[in-house]
């Protein structure tokens, strides 16, 4: 299993709700337009297709990006979970690790993993 991005601009109003009542079914929604799909390569192919059946090939955009399967993944801001529901680590005693930063678990051991970024200062 492998984790996705889907991300969509639908131009038509009616359009846009169907493709976003049929995404939901298949994907976690993390902000308006953009969705967190977990699957195989097969199924991501059979959702996209299922979403090309409902779009208008010539105004709508519809996007797929596969996210790193190691490393640390932030959010910064208001979640899109509802409050006292985290998705990821915790410090322990329940709380946050870092107050403030929604922190999404790694899909992989990255306990080894050298850092991808470095401090630019």
């Amino acid at each position: 299993m492998r984790e996705y991005i889907i991300c969509y601009d639908i131009t038509d109003p009616k359009r846009l709700g169907r493709i976003h009542r049929a995404l939901k079914k298949k994907a976690l929604p993390v902000q308006y337009s953009v969705f967190l799909f977990n699957g195989t390569p097969d199924q991501l192919a059979l959702c996209l297709a299922r979403l090309e059946a409902l779009m208008d090939p010539d105004t709508d955009d519809i996007r797929a990006y596969p996210l790193p399967q190691r490393g640390l993944r932030l959010a910064l801001g208001p979640g899109a979970l509802p409050g006292g529901i985290l998705w990821g680590q915790t410090a322990g005693n329940g709380s946050a690790i870092a107050p403030g930063v929604n922190t999404i678990a790694p899909a992989g051991d990255d306990e080894d993993a050298e850092d991808e970024y470095e401090d630019d200062e």
